[in-house]
């Protein structure tokens, strides 16, 4: 879909000269994510992957962690009252035999960056529902991460954002490995949907749970996006701003490495620092 980016006309003011000029904006549209013909939730996304994002949520949510518990994703038809499609609205169809976790059942909601449940029931939500333990990966060393090799990251997902460069105005999402090989990058308005974004092509290719991966977003580390980040296996997240309260509270619990405030050679280190090699830290200091 060609739907990332609109052009709007703006007034521009440059030392005191005023002209009038086309500018280029990110695209924010609402999407609407069934779930077997029934709404379940609708996000203010930037269109495009929409099917990885539905698959990404819903792996959030508990009911996914395998590609063939997806029957099918398809946008609805006549999703207007005249009949027209907007391409704004997608049914996710579970295979049979998929049994639907109870978080799911009586939900309707609208997420947005700072979407979620609150304090204890929020964590042991997520406790509950995940389907792995957040590990290194069976019968392979730990993960060992230096302070240089998560240093390089940011840079490295400023330049693959190419609709950033456009329009100034989007988030990403990136998954590394453990040796700092860029796997995905996906953009969006939204850093959560660029996570689901992530998350949901790895569903579609069977990578789950993503274990020896390294998750790096724009902006803050919210608990929503720990939150993802331990239901597909993530051991690693970090962020080039601040986290939250209780992002770290669930790190802690689960075994999640957190960083943030990954600026350069510096950053912070909330939860899981065995996964960081802190004496090559100091060394460098």
């Amino acid at each position: 879909m060609g739907r990332v980016t609109e052009r709007r006309k703006v007034i521009r003011i440059r030392d005191g000269a005023v002209s009038a000029r086309p500018d280029t904006l990110v695209a924010e549209e609402p999407l609407e994510i069934r779930l077997n013909g029934k709404p379940l939730a609708i996000t203010m996304r930037t269109p495009g992957d929409d099917f990885a994002l539905a698959a990404g949520f819903l792996v959030s949510e508990g009911v996914f962690g395998r590609a063939d518990e997806v029957q099918n994703i398809v946008y609805c038809a006549g999703a207007t009252v005249d009949g027209s499609n907007t391409y704004n609205v997608v049914d996710v169809r579970t295979a049979p035999g998929v049994v639907l976790p109870d978080i799911t059942l009586e939900r309707n909601v609208y997420t947005t960056s700072s979407c979620g449940l609150c304090g204890k029931a929020s964590l042991d939500a997520v406790r509950t529902t995940a389907r792995w333990a957040i590990d290194d990966g069976a019968d392979a060393p730990p993960v060992r991460l230096e302070p240089a090799l998560l240093a390089g990251l940011p840079d490295r997902l400023r330049e693959a954002q190419r609709v950033f460069d456009r329009t100034g105005g989007l988030h990403a999402a990136a998954l590394f490995t453990e040796d700092g090989e860029m796997l995905d990058v996906r953009e969006d308005v939204g850093r959560h949907n660029a996570v689901d974004k992530l998350v949901g092509r790895a569903l579609q290719r069977g990578d789950l749970p993503l274990s020896r991966t390294i998750l790096l977003v724009s902006g803050r580390a919210s608990f929503e996006l720990a939150q993802k980040a331990v239901m597909a296996g993530i051991p690693v997240l970090a962020a080039v701003s601040a986290p939250s309260s209780l992002a770290v509270d669930l790190a802690a619990e689960t075994g999640l490495t957190l960083v943030g405030f990954l600026r350069g050679l510096s950053m912070n280190v909330y939860a899981g620092e065995h996964r960081i090699a802190l004496r090559a830290a100091a060394a460098q200091g």
